[in-house]
């Protein structure tokens, strides 16, 4: 079972590895900075299953580091969500195949009522539908799934989330996010009281 164990973490990292290096995710920070912090829309990020959970990740991970998102459920936009889309907002869509239904769903509906609203894709197949389409599209490479079966969402999803982790640590350099800043979104818990320890050392 070590062995097992040692092999999963390697094709886990060697996936991370293997992430291309492209201009997408620097046209995507462009795309948030300037949706967000130029203009004051939000981020509004969606997936469905395993990638909605990495979506709902990155977009409360955005938030608690400065830069406002929500995280919007594809079926609950067919309900009466979508209004919480607004102008300057960006779309931010998480799906390994690029061909989810749902996704694609609210991305038709997303332009029906902001129809300029710029939409960000991180996908296993840029060449998909939604990859096509997307103002940027951020390729995971497309790694093999770690799942025995090659079905679970398992190293894809390893992927997504370090690529949620670069575009959030690339947004708080960008914005100069401070620890004073942090312990102002963090009233809570430990990371709050370090964050207002990390401030007040600061100055």
């Amino acid at each position: 079972m070590k062995e097992e164990m040692q092999q999963i973490l390697e094709a886990e990292a060697m996936a991370i590895r293997n992430i291309p290096d492209n201009e997408s995710i620097e046209k995507a920070i462009g795309l948030i900075y300037h949706a967000v912090h130029e203009n004051g829309g939000k981020v509004v990020a969606s997936g469905m299953g395993k990638a909605g959970q990495i979506a709902l990740n990155i977009s409360t991970t955005l938030s608690s580091t400065g830069t406002p998102a929500i995280f919007l459920h594809p079926s609950d936009a067919q309900h009466g969500d979508l209004g919480v889309i607004s102008k300057n907002d960006v779309l931010l869509l998480v799906t390994n195949s690029g061909k989810t239904r749902e996704i694609l769903e609210l991305y038709e509906l997303s332009k029906g009522l902001v129809n300029n609203i710029p939409v960000i894709v991180i996908t296993g197949n840029p060449y998909s539908p939604l990859g096509a389409i997307a103002d940027a599209t951020i390729f995971t490479g497309n790694p093999e799934e770690v799942c025995p079966l090659g079905l679970t969402p398992t190293t894809s999803t390893t992927v997504m989330t370090v690529i949620g982790d670069v575009l959030v640590v690339l947004l708080m350099k960008k914005i100069g996010f401070t620890a004073e800043d942090y312990a102002k979104r963090h009233h809570g818990g430990y990371l709050g009281l370090k964050s207002r320890g990390a401030g007040n050392s600061s100055k």
